[in-house]
Order: structure tokens, then sequence, then C-alpha cells
């Protein structure tokens, strides 16, 4: 399987892009791109100042959100959007044949960065994610974390990733949740034109659920995850940097503590009220192998 045999490009093109970024088991393919407005907001993101250290992860999140659906081992893996692509990282180093796509050269970058120092083997792409360079069922998994939220139509998405998915491979979809305070914060910030990001939404568990079923894919799992460390932690940390005062990105706690509050969490985390609770919620759904493959 090839999932890097490319669409609507010059093969001299992609042929020069790939091996120009071979080393240190990381390769580049140079893909068609569509200019988009806020692409530039995310190359200054990616390029500035704050170490990658610096910036929050989601953690396991998405490993764990595969856990008893799909094992990563020998699976070809896109990630669209992939910013840091430290998820993509992740699932390379459990075995996984990942791709990592952003339309941000500085995203790209990063993610080959990162890859070089922690000699993981991914595939690094500069594309657009609505007109991706991959053949139709290319992937057993196509994931996103922190994108759908900014498509004031998320249709178009889903179907260009259900375009290189193999029938009975599955997308995962990751979004910030609706009612948490720091939606509040993020669209306050909006309104006075101060979010960093320009416009974005977003959603509901349910929501989320019927969404990935008006394009024809099955959800099989939901999951989510609060905030952590807590919001008064980070805003807390944030002020202290601009005096010059360092708090660590996670804070140890009391043991104890901690591991009452990670037993607590573990049981409300089977409660589907909680899904209200969550900063970050995401659906893991599968492509009908009977489903209609036409790809548009």
């Amino acid at each position: 399987m090839n999932p890097g045999q490319p669409r609507g490009t010059a093969t001299a093109h992609v042929r020069a892009g790939w091996m120009a970024g071979g080393s240190e088991g990381t390769c580049m393919l140079i893909a068609t791109d569509r200019p988009s407005g806020s692409r530039e907001v995310w190359d200054r993101f990616w390029s500035g100042q704050r170490p990658i250290g610096e910036i929050y992860s989601t953690g396991d999140r998405i490993v764990e959100a595969l856990a008893g659906v799909l094992d990563p081992q020998g699976k070809w893996v896109l990630e669209v959007g992939a910013g840091s692509g430290r998820d993509s990282l992740r699932l390379a180093e459990m075995g996984a044949r990942v791709v990592a796509l952003d339309y941000s050269p500085a995203a790209v970058r990063t993610v080959r960065e990162l890859a070089k120092q922690q000699g993981v083997a991914v595939f690094v792409v500069l594309g657009d994610a609505l007109q991706m360079p991959f053949r139709p069922g290319a992937f057993d998994l196509v994931f996103h974390q922190g994108l759908l939220e900014h498509f004031r139509d998320p249709l178009p998405l889903l179907r260009a990733n259900m375009a290189v998915l193999r029938p009975g491979g599955y997308v995962l979809v990751d979004v910030p949740q609706k009612y948490h305070p720091y939606t509040a914060i993020k669209h306050l910030l909006m309104w006075i034109g101060r979010w960093f990001a320009g416009w974005e939404t977003e959603y509901t568990i349910g929501g989320l659920e019927s969404l990935v079923r008006s394009v024809g894919l099955t959800p099989v799992k939901c999951y989510g995850d609060w905030m952590r460390p807590s919001l008064f932690y980070r805003s807390l940390r944030l002020a202290l940097l601009r005096v010059g005062v360092r708090l660590p990105m996670h804070p140890k706690g009391i043991p104890i503590l901690r591991d009452i509050r990670a037993a607590v969490r573990r049981r409300l985390r089977r409660k589907r009220w909680a899904y209200y609770t969550f900063l970050d919620v995401g659906v893991v759904a599968c492509l009908p192998a009977a489903a209609d493959l036409e790809r548009a």
C-alpha cells in the first residue's frame, strides 16, 4: 500500500520533495495546497518563541481512545492538521506507519524536527486537508485533533477523510466541548478580537455523533477528558510567567490526593453527563465496508 501516491501533482515535483526530507527516518512530500487566510496564523504560532514543551499536548488521549478499537501496529495512519505531530509520533512509536499532514510550513518543520529528535519514522506532508494527495482507500485510520472546529462547514472535511479511508477503516475526530468555562473565555476573546486562531466553534458529544453519522460513518466509541492541569492552574502559571516566575507545566500534587482524584475520574468518565463537563470530546467512527465507496 502506498499512501504517498500523489493526485494532481507533477511526478518530478513530488519525487524532489520526497527525497529532500528523507533523512533521519522522516520524509517530506510537497503537495498542492490552496490559499487560506488563516495559514499565516498557524505559521506564526508554530514559529513563535514558545518552546514546544511549553505547549500543552493531548497526552495519551488519542492512543487511549483507540484502545479496544484499533491496534496501531502496522496500520497506515493519517493525521490531518498535525500541528506539532506529537500524537502522530506516539502512534509511530507503537508501530503505525504514519503520515502527518498540515498546510502550515512552520508546523511541517516542527513535526520533522520532533521526529528527528525522537528518532521516529514518519512521512510529513505539506498539503490541504480538503485536497489531499493520497489515493482512495490508502489509510486504516484518519484522525485529527483541534481541526474540525475551525471549519464553518465541517462536512467537506469529513468527506475528504472518508475519501482516503479503506472500507472498514476508522475516523477519529477530537474537538472542544461546548459547555466548558474555557469555551466562554474563548468566545469573549473572539468577540473582542483577541483570540489568536480567529473563528472557531465547539460541539456537544451528541452533536458530534450526529455529525459523523450524517456523512455515513458509524460511531463505535465516544470519549472525552477534562482539562489537566486545571484552567485555574494554567491561568495562574501564565500570569506568573509574565513576571518571571515559572511553575511546572504539570504540578505533581500530593500522591494520595492524586490517586483519589484519578479513581474518581475513572468512575465519572463512564457517566454520559460527564461529557458535558469535559474540555474535549471525541468520536471514533467506522466507514462501513458495505458503504457506497464512490469518492468525491
